[in-house]
């Protein structure tokens, strides 16, 4: 099991540290990933600062620095399960069931050392008490207890010390204790037992049941008391190990199925449920937790990532809980908590949803905590606005007796205004920050664009000019360019300060209709603000007949003139663009006025060119006059993305 051994000099070194850092920032929460597949067991190594993991699976104990970065594995122990360390932290012992050994690493090199302890039948756990390593072995239906003798200079291995146990049993002791408590894990029984070892040989002193499907035992550090963690009751019991009578109960969840005692008697109980906290923090003597964690989801299912069984350590010389946790791909990993006994603090900020700029406002909120913070505890407050992006520090809150603060303000600037206040925590909590936004008013300002609603030949260098009236420090302006058409993208075709009567140009060569948009981003006074112009752009359209014998001023207009046995070829070229058609209209001249055919379209080729030849029996046309006319209209040719364009017209007549 996990070591707890720390000498009297070693504990007030403990209490010293922990009391110096108390005033040092929180570090945050950290999670690395472990190269296990199962967990037997975890201990800290608080001299050389570096965490053990057994892993029974792939038969190896995983060692990792306090940041949970892997720094070795020790390899070739099968089935490794038990875990403990010696007194000084520089042997440890780990219980080899595959191999019926107890192996012995060197901790100063992580060094499996050749010296092995043969033991009974499937070793499983390691614990250090009265000057002996004691050992749980066998298997179903063998379990027993067994000894090392570490005073002696032979280590005489002693085994059959009480055959009362179905399987082997786990088992825990308080640093220099002569009590050795044991547990049975694997059935309903949830047995747990208590032995005097003062003497050399393990002497039953009670026995009781912890509940069902017991998983991890652990005896205070005073060596009154054993708190348990099985499966039901869906809490964490605790037993007087003198004859283990009830002596309190630790609130927990479902499923318990880990514990873990810190030097200064903090309990940190485990359980592997899915939608509940995965570890309670409790003070020593406390009733209630100090702190609960509740492990994220890394996972593919519904629920969160689950604690291991036995996968709570504490670090004997720092204020760090080291947990083993793994989701439903498989994947474990070492978590370390690093304020585990400081209680959260909360920080809530309300602020009003919307204010005047240059005008007071006030901002209240709350510090709340499992462990309230005292009255006049002093907040940092910092503003956030677009004249201090990085932040401002405003003069500090102080709480009152129910947890409560409020401070005054008055925005210099506009927009969107963050207020946050932190607290830097203290001994007893951990620091928290919140923050609220609030929207401070701010001036319209004037913003055009000229040329709207006018429509330019195809080709056509036009001027845009936008207009900025009064703003605060932003003089910039942006001017965006957005062609009709799915194809061309809306561009920043300039940006830059306005002049000194506001003014900023661009000049674009427009062959499609265009949306232009000057925009203003804004400053700390005056909104943002854009203003549109969209101007048309014709296209580019031609035609010529071609198949008459003459040409010649008739009638006011040129006439093409054919002869009745000719048909007219009239050709247009158009701007082209896919998809594209030409509308082709013909009319009559009768009595005075021209009367229109029925118009159709045509397609315009790649090369913008669409043909047309007027085919019939023309020996009835002579005589009348005709004309012909090719234009582009605006959706009805196919697409959208010039103005509607007509062509000249063309006159025609037919002679014999």
């Amino acid at each position: 099991m996990r070591k707890r051994s720390l000498t009297a000099a070693t504990t007030l070194a403990v209490l010293f540290s922990s009391a110096a850092l108390a005033a040092a920032p929180a570090f945050a929460d950290t999670s690395k990933a472990l190269p296990v597949k199962q967990i037997g067991d975890i201990v800290v190594d608080g001299v050389h600062d570096q965490v053990f993991v057994s892993d029974p699976n792939n038969g190896k104990i995983v060692v990792t620095d306090y940041s949970g970065n892997v720094v070795k594995q020790l390899t070739s122990l099968p089935g490794v399960t038990g875990l403990e360390l010696s007194a000084d932290s520089g042997t440890l012992y780990a219980a080899v069931k595959d191999t019926d050994e107890i192996a012995v690493v060197e901790t100063a090199t992580d060094t499996v050392t050749p010296t092995r302890y043969t033991t009974g039948d499937q070793p499983r756990s390691v614990a250090l008490a009265g000057g002996r390593l004691w050992f749980g072995y066998g298997g179903a239906a063998q379990g027993n207890i067994g000894s090392v003798d570490l005073t002696s200079e032979q280590h005489e291995v002693t085994l059959d010390q009480d055959k009362g146990w179905y399987s082997a049993p786990i088992l825990d002791a308080a640093p220099g204790s002569n009590v050795l408590l044991g547990g049975q894990t694997g059935d309903s029984s949830g047995t747990v037992v208590s032995y005097d070892v003062s003497s050399g040989t393990a002497t039953r002193l009670a026995s009781a049941s912890a509940g069902e499907n017991l998983r991890d035992i652990a005896v205070t550090p005073d060596g009154k008391d054993v708190v348990t963690a099985s499966g039901w009751p869906y809490h964490h019991p605790v037993f007087k190990t003198a004859d283990l009578t009830p002596d309190g109960t630790y609130a927990s969840d479902t499923y318990p199925n880990a514990v873990a005692i810190a030097p200064d008697g903090t309990v940190a109980a485990g359980v592997d449920g899915w939608y509940n906290p995965d570890v309670y923090v409790y003070k020593p003597g406390a009733t209630t937790t100090v702190r609960e964690y509740d492990f994220p989801n890394t996972g593919h299912t519904s629920g969160s990532d689950e604690l291991a069984d036995s996968g709570l350590a504490w670090a004997p010389d720092a204020p760090r809980l080291f947990a083993v946790s793994y989701n439903s791909d498989g994947v474990y990993s070492l978590r370390v908590l690093t304020a585990p006994t400081k209680a959260v603090a909360t920080v809530t900020v309300d602020a009003p949803a919307t204010a005047t700029r240059a005008k007071q406002l006030t901002v209240k909120g709350k510090v709340t905590s499992k462990a309230p913070v005292p009255a006049g505890t002093r907040l940092t407050v910092t503003r956030t606005d677009l004249e201090s992006p990085k932040g401002k520090a405003l003069a500090a809150a102080t709480t009152k007796a129910d947890g409560t603060f409020s401070f005054t303000d008055i925005p210099p600037a506009g927009g969107k205004v963050k207020y946050t206040v932190a607290y830097a925590g203290d001994a007893d909590h951990a620091a928290g920050s919140g923050s609220d936004s609030v929207e401070v008013s701010r001036a319209k300002p004037s913003l055009t664009v000229n040329n709207n609603g006018k429509v330019y030949s195809y080709g056509k260098d036009v001027k845009f000019t936008a207009h900025l009236g009064k703003t605060y420090k932003n003089r910039t302006v942006e001017i965006w360019a957005d062609p009709f058409g799915g194809d061309k993208p809306n561009k920043l075709v300039k940006s830059g300060k306005v002049n000194s009567d506001g003014y900023l140009s661009v000049t674009l060569d427009l062959k499609r209709d265009t949306k232009v948009t000057a925009k203003f981003a804004g400053d700390s006074r005056y909104k943002p603000a854009s203003a549109a112009s969209t101007v048309g752009a014709r296209v580019n359209v031609s035609t010529s007949v071609s198949n008459h014998y003459k040409a010649q001023s008739a009638w006011g207009h040129t006439y093409y003139f054919f002869h009745k046995t000719k048909d007219p070829l009239v050709t247009t070229k158009m701007s082209y663009f896919p998809g594209r058609s030409q509308k082709f209209e013909f009319e009559v001249y009768y009595q005075g006025r021209w009367y229109p055919g029925d118009p159709s379209y045509f397609k315009l080729g790649s090369d913008g060119v669409s043909k047309v030849r007027i085919t019939g029996d023309h020996g009835e046309d002579v005589g009348w006059r005709f004309r012909v006319r090719s234009s582009y209209i605006n959706s009805a040719s196919g697409d959208t993305v010039n103005s509607t364009t007509h062509g000249a017209w063309k006159y025609l007549t037919f002679t014999r």
